[in-house]
């Protein structure tokens, strides 16, 4: 379950980071922000600046990486290119961005990307965008997962997972264009 905070973001290294990539970009502030925090396994949704939930979440089981067949949690500024999975149920089954029709519990074991999907697409060219460092390219998603035991550990292959019920309460919140900040 999510912890609803209500506090303003804090000023810290991460989110002046964030700030900073995205003036330089061009960016002008956005409403709806996710900023995912790699090493303490957890994504904030903050709406004007405040934080309305945090959720623990996983990342990759190798260290981050942009770089493209990495399986790296790519870092830095990117927004969320595509919602997918609108109206499906919970613990749906998705292959190539489809949903199959099948609960989680009908397939055999393994990290599937399940109930919804947040396709990122990375904004800074040579970091996360074109090349062989491309988010979009890589296929990187905010999705569910069937391994909600394991939620805040480090165990996927590149994307941020995060359990059934907190993406489709994420999902439901957030659209496209939303910035998505991901950090150490």
């Amino acid at each position: 379950m999510p912890t609803v905070k209500h506090d303003v973001l804090s000023i810290d290294s991460t989110w002046e980071s964030f700030n900073k990539t995205r003036s330089a970009l061009g960016i002008k502030h956005a409403d709806r922000v996710l900023r995912v925090r790699i090493g303490a396994s957890t994504l904030q949704f903050a709406r004007d600046g405040v934080v309305v939930s945090s959720y623990v979440i996983s990342t990759s089981r190798l260290a981050p990486s942009n770089v493209a067949d990495s399986l790296g949690t790519p870092r830095g500024l990117h927004e969320i290119a595509e919602r997918i999975g609108a109206g499906q149920p919970s613990g749906v089954v998705f292959r190539a961005r489809v949903p199959t029709g099948r609960h989680y519990s009908e397939e055999g074991p393994g990290n599937l990307v399940t109930s919804r999907i947040l396709w990122l697409r990375g904004l800074e060219p040579g970091v996360n965008q074109g090349g062989d460092v491309d988010t979009y390219r890589r296929y990187i998603y905010i999705h569910g997962t069937p391994l909600e035991g394991r939620i805040g550990e480090p165990i996927s292959a590149g994307c941020i997972l995060m359990r059934n019920a907190d993406v489709i309460e994420l999902f439901d919140e957030v659209r496209t264009g939303d910035l998505v900040w991901i950090g150490d």
